[in-house]
């Protein structure tokens, strides 16, 4: 099979080669692996902890070499420790609650007085987890480590866009005892995504709505269920009671952390039409401060686009909006610099839901603002989209912002803050319309995903049933 080629964001040049597994030997992995599950289920859910706090020792431990090869792969930093840290923060936090998560409920009696119920939740023996290039780490784990707590194996095909971290973690998890064997990273492209589809018992998929969707159609064919965390067009709606130089800060920091590249950026500002003028005139001033890192890493907050493909889509949506009469209040263009591509933090003003850059997912570092005049109109506004991932409220009237938080079509509303779920594990949320599907991945909640529930139904006498025929 010919290698698969992979970019540099930073410099544009191929620097990076790697041979797909072929669909013969995805078939024997995920063999082996359905046969070491049956072991790690065996072993218990204290055993499962202690292995997966052994991996996440294992990665503080041994981070340069995966914090270099994530650097590779993005072309960031900043976000590259955060992501890190997060994913050693999550296997620990999850180690804590699923012990009591999973631990076997006692017997129950029913309305019938012979009858007893025992109630049993089994894993799915071989999850797939199919994750994208944004945030190459985190999201490969995200759904990884409640499947593995749970006593699922697991085999995740990280993007071919950024594969480089999958071997210094492929070295971290050979010295993981008893991990390797029920956790498996394939990097590849489509073609492998749905070979490791047709292996599952079950599918997890971070990425586009199109792409989700064929997803969706490849699980039904195979019967298995999937979990699908899909684009985002995230709204901001701001009202004229709120600190404008506060709320700036929050706005530019849920719309341009990692440059945009993000399922929940804040990607549309609705402002009520007293403030609106002053909130760009904010949201420029902190755009302006922000610095591409196009000459280190740490050099600014800004890296690069990541995908070469999204520069096709950022600039159709700032020429669509420009030749429909939106005002650039700063930035409004992408920057090329030594072959790679970044694009300046934007803040857009005069814009209508005839544009591009209000109603299809950008992925970048913009922040287009539109005036409201009353609540309804700005929930209608917020509410007008195929989307429904998640969304920012922010209002000095707590009422008032519970009031319109509450009307929003959309799995997670940070309230006077932006991008919370991002940060926060406890929210349980589901992505609303064409967000995606499935159950909560945040919150304790997210570990069910990876379960069936089994019910051991008892005659406990040994008594004969008066419903049967008669002797």
């Amino acid at each position: 099979m010919a290698l698969i080629e992979v970019r540099n964001p930073r410099s544009g040049r191929i620097d990076y080669r790697f041979e797909q597994v072929s669909a013969a030997e995805l078939a024997r992995l995920a063999l082996d692996a359905r046969a070491a599950q049956q072991q790690w289920l065996q072993d218990g859910v204290a055993r499962r902890c202690q292995v997966l706090l052994e991996l996440a020792r294992a990665i503080s431990a041994q981070r340069d070499a995966l914090f270099e090869a994530l650097c590779a792969d993005t072309g960031r930093s900043t976000e590259t420790e955060l992501e890190i840290n997060a994913v050693v923060a999550s296997i620990e936090r999850w180690c804590e609650l699923a012990p009591a998560l999973l631990a076997t409920g006692a017997r129950k009696t029913t309305a019938i007085p012979f009858i007893e119920v025992g109630a049993q939740r089994v894993p799915y023996p071989l999850a797939a987890v199919i994750s994208p290039w944004n945030f190459p780490l985190l999201l490969s784990c995200i759904d990884a480590i409640p499947a593995l707590l749970a006593g699922s194996a697991v085999i995740v095909k990280p993007s071919e866009i950024t594969p480089r971290f999958v071997e210094p973690l492929a070295d971290i998890l050979a010295g993981v005892t008893d991990l390797n064997s029920v956790l498996r990273f394939v990097p590849g492209d489509g073609r492998l995504g749905r070979a490791l589809i047709a292996q599952a018992d079950l599918v997890c998929f971070t990425g586009s709505v199109a792409t989700g969707k064929q997803v969706a159609l490849a699980a039904a064919r195979n019967f298995i269920p999937c979990q699908l965390e899909l684009g985002g067009k995230d709204p901001a709606i701001v009202t004229a009671d709120t600190d404008l130089e506060r709320t700036a800060a929050a706005l530019c920091w849920g719309g341009m952390v990692n440059a945009g590249q993000s399922c929940l950026s804040i990607e549309r500002v609705y402002a009520e039409t007293p403030i609106c003028h002053d909130l760009s005139a904010a949201l420029a001033q902190q755009a302006r401060s922000l610095k591409l890192n196009t000459h280190a890493l740490d050099a600014g907050e800004i890296g690069p686009i990541i995908s070469a493909r999204q520069r096709d889509i950022i600039e159709a949506h700032l020429q669509d909006a420009a030749a429909k009469g939106a005002q650039v209040e700063c930035g409004g263009g992408i920057v090329e610099h030594n072959g790679g591509l970044w694009c300046q933090p934007t803040v857009l003003s005069n814009v209508n839901h005839d544009m591009l850059i209000m109603t299809e997912e950008t992925f970048a570092p913009i922040l287009p603002v539109m005036a409201f005049d009353t609540d309804e109109q700005a929930v209608a506004l917020a509410n007008d989209t195929i989307f429904g991932l998640s969304a920012a409220v922010f209002a000095n009237d707590a009422e008032r912002a519970r009031g319109i938080a509450g009307r929003l079509e959309a799995g997670a509303v940070s309230i006077n803050d932006a991008a919370l779920t991002s940060v926060m594990h406890e929210g349980e949320k589901q992505a609303f319309k064409a967000s995606g599907m499935g159950g909560s991945r945040m919150g304790p909640a997210s570990i069910n995903r990876f379960l069936r529930a089994r019910a051991l139904i008892e005659n406990t006498q040994g008594c004969w049933d008066p419903w049967w025929f008669p002797a």
